[in-house]
């Protein structure tokens, strides 16, 4: 038989019995598309944090206190002086603080996030304000009480005025209001970019925090073609900075833009992988299930096997139907699945906000996944068909 009559055949016994059919074939159609949902949130959330990260400035080089338990502080806005006035591969170097506050003033109140940052900082983040102006390097040096705001905070606490001139208290430190951010909008992960306060750098150590350490260098380098020297430079002037001999090590981390992009995919990648491998054993179950209805199918058309055998049909041709039967009812099941997966990711990155991405090569793949499912769970029982005796076969009731 060609291979257009077995699917002919094999379709004609599936539909004959329509509804063991579709039970059959359910595991197959919930691994598939578990697999393929799990997979496509997996690669969303890469994408989202590689958008997240490069969203965070250009040529980024994130200067941080040691990691450790007993590891110490020191990095001071003195650093950040230091690197903006010697780096030669440095375009741009901001120290920042920062820190949950409720800032008061306005119609009411509002919980935000306050940054301590220097007038480079809007140059690495690529941002600008929208109305007003940024506090100067002046204004970091005489800690001076002024604030920019983001369009949200702007919203909540003067909906109905500009606020630039107006007044608000974070704890018990009024700022005056000398410019509102551009808006930004929310960022791949779904934040509020537009919900910050910005202050100069000294100002939020000085009254805000009470400490002099930093919890940040942010630095952008030249080009991305320099970042690697950039960072060596930075490392360079820091360790003189701090005084440490040759053979000491490191009192601050380093990390460049995409040595974190690297670090957090790697860490999206391992969690897509484990999600997929858990929604596979979904696969192997429907695959079990149609080859106990496989075996079924062999034990209920025994006569027909055995008819099939005495009128010249050779062993290979009855091995190939049932295996192709196999094989069609396992794809059936695939191309459902792949069909629910693709309206589940949409539903869910429209109703919920996830996102999900579905490549169309991972579709290919599951459905050969699909067929091959087919083709190992159903080999057993079609060789069981094939190897009866035609005479046991016919004497079968």
């Amino acid at each position: 038989m060609n291979a257009s009559t077995l699917v002919r055949l094999s379709l004609r016994s599936i539909l004959r019995n329509r509804m063991r059919s579709l039970l059959t074939s359910l595991g197959i159609i919930i691994g598939v598309c578990s697999v393929i949902v799990m997979v496509a949130i997996g690669e969303g959330s890469q994408a989202s944090i590689t958008e997240n990260i490069s969203s965070m400035g250009t040529n980024l080089i994130m200067v941080m206190p040691p990691r450790g338990q007993n590891a110490a502080n020191r990095l001071v806005i003195e650093d950040a002086e230091k690197i903006r006035r010697e780096g030669v591969y440095v375009s741009a170097a901001s120290g920042v603080v920062r820190s949950a506050a409720t800032v008061i003033g306005g119609i009411g109140n509002w919980q935000t996030s306050v940054y301590g940052v220097e007038p480079d900082y809007l140059r690495i983040k690529e941002w600008s304000t929208g109305e007003g102006d940024f506090f100067t390097g002046r204004d970091v040096a005489v800690r001076a009480k002024k604030a920019v705001i983001g369009a949200t905070v702007a919203k909540q606490l003067f909906p109905d005025d500009n606020p630039i001139g107006k007044h608000f208290r974070v704890a018990k430190t009024p700022f005056e209001i000398v410019g509102v951010l551009e808006v930004k909008g929310s960022n791949a992960m779904g934040s509020d970019q537009d919900d910050i306060v910005m202050v100069p750098l000294s100002t939020a150590i000085g009254r805000l925090r009470r400490s002099k350490y930093l919890q940040s260098i942010e630095i952008s380098a030249v080009s991305e073609e320099y970042m690697d020297d950039a960072q060596s430079e930075v490392e360079t002037i820091l360790r003189e900075a701090h005084r440490l001999g040759p053979e000491a090590d490191n009192d601050f981390t380093m990390m460049n833009q995409a040595q974190i992009i690297e670090m957090a995919s790697s860490i999206a990648k391992t969690l897509t992988v484990l999600l997929g491998a858990i929604a596979g054993v979904s696969l192997f179950v429907g695959g079990i299930g149609i080859m106990n209805i496989m075996l079924v199918s062999v034990t209920e058309r025994t006569r027909e096997i055995g008819i099939r055998l005495s009128v010249g049909a050779r062993r290979r041709d009855i091995l190939r139907q049932f295996l192709t039967e196999s094989v069609v009812l396992s794809l059936s099941g695939g191309l459902i699945g792949i069909i629910l997966a693709i309206a589940l990711s949409v539903f869910l990155e429209s109703a919920v906000g996830l996102r999900a991405i579905i490549s169309p090569l991972f579709i290919l793949i599951s459905a050969g996944f699909a067929a091959a499912v087919g083709i190992f769970f159903g080999y057993y029982p079609a060789h069981k068909a094939a190897a009866m005796n035609p005479i046991d076969a016919l004497r079968s009731d």
